[in-house]
């Protein structure tokens, strides 16, 4: 017989049916679960009591479920993804709550990010952030080529540090400004740090600026909270390295 526990969670979830509807906080208590459990099983558990009474699941995203992803985007208890250190909300697991414990789960708040259903958002602005110039155009050959132009340690760890973004949005959702400059930082970071993204590190961000802009997100006001949200703990140091490469760009 297993020596784990079981415990009861009360859930306060919330309900959309899509962007235009009002939307709502509802009420569910969810049974026999263990501290093996991950939090999106225990939605799953849920989800299937509700199938069963006839109501409708909770909608959410979820896809690798190996902390890879980032779309299992969800504010928990006011922090998103749960607020544990680097975890995402799919590697984030139960033993971390205690029975009778009331949980409070909503989507990303931001204007960038529509509510499609319950706790799922369109992320697409961050997709359009990318398409504006989080790329290099030019052929750079092949893996063996690339391994030919000799990177020093440092900078090559730096890109990497950047790359480490999945673009989840949780920097957006913690920021009080629904900023997205932690995401954006890292995207043009990555690139202008490494040879192969310097021919067209002005046009980049310049244009990844712009899109940024356009697509309805906030300022950065220091609050460190994108930082403080970030699974992948992107660093702040991102951010004024893209500000310092859009003043290059300007002049």
């Amino acid at each position: 017989m297993s020596d784990h526990k079981t415990m009861t969670i009360n859930l306060v979830v919330w309900r959309q049916k899509n962007a235009n509807d009002p939307g709502k906080f509802e009420n569910y208590t969810v049974k026999g679960i263990t501290d093996h459990h991950s939090f999106l099983e225990m939605l799953d558990v849920l989800n299937e009591d509700l199938i069963k009474t006839g109501k409708d699941p909770v909608a959410f995203d979820h896809d690798c479920r190996e902390g890879i992803c980032g779309m299992c985007s969800q504010v928990i208890n006011g922090m998103p993804h749960g607020g544990q250190e680097r975890t995402t909300v799919c590697q984030l697991h139960m033993r971390n709550f205690h029975d009778g414990d009331t949980i409070y789960i909503e989507p990303w708040r931001a204007t960038a990010f529509p509510i499609v259903r319950d706790l799922v958002v369109d992320r697409t602005a961050l997709d359009t952030i990318i398409q504006a110039g989080g790329y290099v155009s030019c052929h750079t050959g092949g893996v063996a080529d690339g391994n030919t132009i000799l990177i020093p340690k440092p900078i090559a760890d730096e890109a990497m540090d950047a790359a480490e973004c999945i673009g989840c949005g949780a920097c957006v959702a913690g920021c009080p400004n629904s900023a997205a400059m932690l995401f954006t930082g890292a995207k043009v970071s990555q690139l202008a740090l490494l040879p192969q993204g310097k021919a067209e590190a002005k046009a980049r961000v310049k244009n990844m600026v712009a899109a940024m802009k356009e697509c309805g997100f906030g300022n950065c006001t220091n609050h460190y909270e994108c930082q403080a949200s970030c699974p992948k703990g992107i660093n702040v140091k991102f951010i004024a390295r893209m500000n310092r490469e859009f003043l290059k760009a300007q002049f």
